[in-house]
């Protein structure tokens, strides 16, 4: 079974909601950040980022206790001023967020530390310890989560039929935003928050799709109050905010490779090199992979499919079978020189949708030799390598839907 533990979110008012909510403060360019912070007084990037108007002689040094108790405090200030309220009782948050292409629809709701640790929810990501220290300090001082952990889980009929009822009534929030998203969200009723939490009680797993170092840092604050001597059972800090999604309804992209140097290769010679575990064929035009295996390489103004030879053994587990992989073990290690994809500098990463122009792009420019697109990884892959407790390769998935910030806070202090 799988719990999904009914918190009082912590929100903006419904006026408000659009204005608040944010994306994650990285995916902005700084001269977009710097127009919202400028112009609009009630996105949550004013608590992420709270020392905007203050001279720099008061400006504190990144992810420090100081620069972490000013966030608390512009947090407080916004509760203070009415932007944000808490719900009076406990609840689950039904959250659509949908575009011309793609519609994605879960539940807001809090995922178990204890079921983190008897691996009932699943990982395939490694995580750095610095980074982990780092997240785990700011959740102790902020006292807050307000970017939850994105975790999917095997279709239910059971609960798709909940959630189907659910949104044929009028959402609570319901706001488009400039990247042409709508975002609709619904809070579920004492009655649904039951039928919802039953539901989930046949579900055996749940796997993290994204935030691997959100929830692994709740785990350390929730060990830490542990170590404290004044931990308590009931407590918020038991579980860690997160959006549970049918994996059926995730979008998973690739992140493509690009490199700057042909590692003293001639075209001829590269062809041949890569010839011996790719059957190399020229393409007409610029296309995405059909299928898994197959890559499509742009080089010197051409484009070639790549398609992995039948007598090339990919079967010993299930991250040998990933296409990320592949390309590193047969092409980009032995061809280009490229043994380590977290450091080398001779490679870089193009991940999200549409993303095939930006790779030609980056090779005509000039800035890069040669490009590599890729086919996604599928859930049922993502889910062996979770399954096996192995660890995806770096920069192998883009997972959507990517979850805004702000709409539904969950108090850690509780």
């Amino acid at each position: 079974m799988t719990e999904i533990k009914a918190f009082k979110a912590i929100r903006p008012t419904r006026d408000k909601a659009h204005l608040v909510a944010s994306r994650a403060v990285a995916t902005y360019k700084q001269s977009v950040l710097d127009a919202k912070l400028e112009s609009n007084p009630y996105t949550f990037i004013h608590i992420i980022h709270p020392e905007y108007f203050e001279d720099d002689n008061n400006r504190t040094a990144p992810n420090t206790r100081e620069r972490f108790l000013k966030v608390r405090a512009k947090y407080d200030e916004f509760k203070e001023k009415g932007y944000l309220f808490q719900d009076k009782q406990d609840a689950l948050y039904i959250y659509r967020q949908s575009s011309s292409l793609h519609s994605y629809l879960g539940i807001i709701g809090g995922a178990s530390v204890q079921e983190y640790k008897e691996n009932k929810i699943k990982k395939h990501e490694a995580t750095l310890t610095s980074r982990e220290n780092m997240f785990t300090n700011y959740l102790n001082i902020v006292g807050f989560n307000a970017e939850p952990v994105l975790l999917c889980h095997q279709k239910s009929e059971e609960l798709d039929a909940i959630l189907s009822k659910i949104i044929q009534t009028r959402p609570e929030y319901e706001f488009a935003t400039t990247d042409e998203m709508t975002h609709e969200l619904w809070v579920a009723t004492p009655e649904e928050v039951k039928t919802i939490q039953t539901a989930f009680g046949h579900i055996p797993a749940c796997y993290i799709a994204d935030g691997h170092h959100r929830s692994a840092s709740s785990v350390r604050l929730h060990d830490l109050k542990q170590q404290e001597g004044n931990y308590d059972t009931q407590k918020n800090y038991n579980f860690f905010l997160s959006f549970f999604i049918d994996y059926e309804r995730l979008n998973i992209l690739p992140f493509h490779r690009v490199c700057k140097s042909l590692n003293g290769l001639s075209h001829n010679e590269l062809i041949a090199q890569i010839s011996t575990h790719f059957e190399v064929f020229p393409l007409n035009k610029e296309a995405y992979p059909q299928q898994l295996h197959d890559f499509h390489m742009y080089v010197d103004s051409k484009w070639y499919l790549l398609r992995l030879k039948d007598d090339v053994n990919i079967s010993q587990n299930a991250v040998s079978s990933i296409d990320a992989e592949i390309l590193t073990k047969y092409i980009l290690s032995p061809v280009l020189g490229i043994h380590d994809l977290t450091t080398d500098e001779n490679i870089s990463f193009i991940g999200g949708e549409n993303k095939l122009p930006a790779v030609k792009h980056s090779i005509d420019a000039g800035v890069n030799k040669i490009g590599f697109v890729l086919y996604p990884v599928t859930t049922k892959q993502l889910i062996a390598v979770s399954d096996e407790g192995a660890t995806m390769p770096p920069k192998s998935t883009w997972i959507e839907p990517k979850m805004r910030s702000g709409l539904t806070i969950y108090n850690i202090e509780e």
